[in-house]
C-alpha cells in the first residue's frame, strides 16, 4: 500500500484519579495519536509515551518531533508499504520505539482494516476475552489505598498491582493482601530500589506475590540476577525489556522468570509478537502491560493478550478504570475480563467529535 500521509493528532485526556508512580503524579494524560491515510484506507495507532521523560527516554513532545521531522516522511516516501516493513523503513533513525510503535500500529490498523482482519487474528490470539488486572497508584495513606482497592475487587478485577518505592511498600503490600485475602497480588517498582534494597526486598516473600516488577534501572541486570536468586517472589522486568533479543539474554542469565510486554517499548506489535515467542518457547509466562491507553491502544493490547502464553491477568483494565469517557466506545469489564474486539483492524472506532473537542491543537499533517 501507498502511505498518502501521516496526520498527528494531540488530545488532553483528564483522568478520572490522580495516578502516581515512583517517577511521578499524573492528572490526565497528553496523548499523541497517529492516523495514516492509505491507498487502502486510513488506520490509527497511539503513542504511549509520557508527557516527561521519566519513565522512558521518550516523551510526547520529542515523538511528535521525530515523527515529523524523519519517520513520517520517510513512510511517505516509500513506494510500498507493509506493517511488516515499516520497522526496516524507519530503522535510519536510532532508537524512538514508541513513536515507530505508533505509526507501525497505525499502518497495521489500515492494512488489516482493508483486508477484513482483527488484530486478534493476526496476532494469532487463541480466546474471545481476557483476564483483567488492574494498576494502583501511590496512595496519600493506608486507608485512601484500601478504599480504592476495596472498589476494584468489588468491580470484578482479577488480579491487584501496587506501585512501591522506598517507604511505601512492606505496610501497604500487608494492608492490601490482608484485604484481598487469596486474590493475585502483584508489586511494581518502576526502578525505584538499588543493590542496597535487596535484603529490604526479601521482606515481600511473606506476601504470596504473582511477581516483582522491575526493582532496579534498566540496564542492570546484574543487580535484577542477585535479587531473583535471593528472594522466593519472581522477578518480572519491564523497562529492561525492549526487544525479543533482549529478553532470551534476561531470561537465559536468570534476571527475570517472568516478562512484562508493552508494545511501545518495544517498538511495535509485532515485536511484542517475538517477545511473547520467545518466552514462550523458552516456558517463560508474559502479561500485557499498560500505559494508560485510551481504546484505540486499549484494543490492540486487548487482542495482544489473547494470545496463548499471557498467562497473567495484564494492565488491559476497563476505560472506566481511567477516563470518564473514552475515545472509542468503552472497553467494560465483565466478570474480570474484557472481550477481545472481532471487528477488521482494531475493532474500534474513533469518537472524532470527542478527538475534536479535546484537541489540544490542529492536526499535524505529513505528506
Amino acid at each position: 500500500m501507498k502511505i498518502v500521509a501521516i496526520e498527528l493528532h494531540r488530545v488532553a485526556m483528564p483522568l478520572v484519579r490522580p495516578f502516581e508512580t515512583s517517577f511521578g503524579r499524573q492528572v490526565s494524560r497528553d496523548v499523541l495519536l497517529v492516523r495514516a491515510r492509505t491507498s487502502v484506507g486510513d488506520g490509527w495507532g497511539e503513542c504511549v509515551a509520557m508527557s516527561d521523560p521519566v519513565y522512558s527516554s521518550e516523551y510526547v513532545d520529542g515523538c511528535e518531533a521525530v515523527i515529523t521531522r524523519y519517520l513520517a516522511p520517510a513512510l511517505v516516501a516509500a513506494p510500498d508499504v507493509t506493517a511488516e516493513s515499516v520497522a526496516d523503513v524507519l530503522g535510519f533513525v536510532i532508537g524512538h520505539r514508541m513513536a515507530k510503535a505508533a505509526l507501525e500500529t497505525a499502518v497495521l490498523d489500515a492494512q488489516c482494516r482493508a483486508e477484513g482482519v482483527s488484530f486478534g487474528e493476526y496476532f494469532g490470539a487463541d480466546r474471545d476475552a481476557v483476564d483483567c488486572g488492574v494498576s494502583v497508584g501511590i496512595a496519600p495513606g493506608i486507608d485512601e489505598l484500601l478504599d480504592e482497592v476495596d472498589g476494584y475487587i468489588a468491580e470484578g478485577y482479577r488480579r491487584i498491582k501496587l506501585k512501591i518505592k522506598p517507604g511505601w511498600d512492606i505496610e501497604p503490600v500487608r494492608a492490601v493482601r490482608d484485604l484481598i485475602g487469596e486474590t493475585a497480588l502483584q508489586v511494581d517498582a518502576n526502578t525505584a530500589y538499588t543493590r542496597a534494597d535487596i535484603e529490604h526486598l526479601a521482606r515481600l516473600d511473606e506476601f504470596d506475590l504473582l511477581l516483582i516488577e522491575q526493582p532496579f534501572v534498566e540496564d542492570d541486570m546484574l543487580t535484577h540476577i542477585a535479587l531473583a536468586r535471593a528472594i522466593t517472589t519472581p522477578v518480572c522486568l519491564d523497562e529492561s525489556i525492549v526487544n525479543a533479543e533482549v529478553a532470551l539474554d534476561a531470561i537465559e542469565r536468570g534476571a527475570t522468570s517472568i516478562v512484562n510486554i508493552k508494545a511501545g517499548r518495544v517498538g511495535g506489535y509485532l515485536e511484542a509478537v517475538r517477545v511473547h515467542d520467545v518466552c514462550a518457547e523458552l516456558g517463560v509466562p508474559v502479561w500485557c502491560g499498560g500505559m494508560l491507553e485510551t481504546g484505540i491502544g486499549r484494543a490492540a493490547n486487548v487482542a495482544l493478550a489473547a494470545m496463548a502464553n499471557f498467562t497473567l491477568p495484564g494492565d488491559t483494565s476497563g476505560s472506566s478504570r481511567y477516563f470518564a469517557e473514552d475515545l472509542t466506545e468503552p472497553f467494560v469489564l465483565v466478570d474480570g475480563r474484557l472481550a477481545v474486539p472481532t471487528g477488521a483492524g482494531s475493532g474500534v472506532q474513533v469518537r472524532e467529535e470527542l478527538l475534536a473537542a479535546w484537541a489540544l491543537r490542529a492536526p499535524i499533517t505529513v505528506r
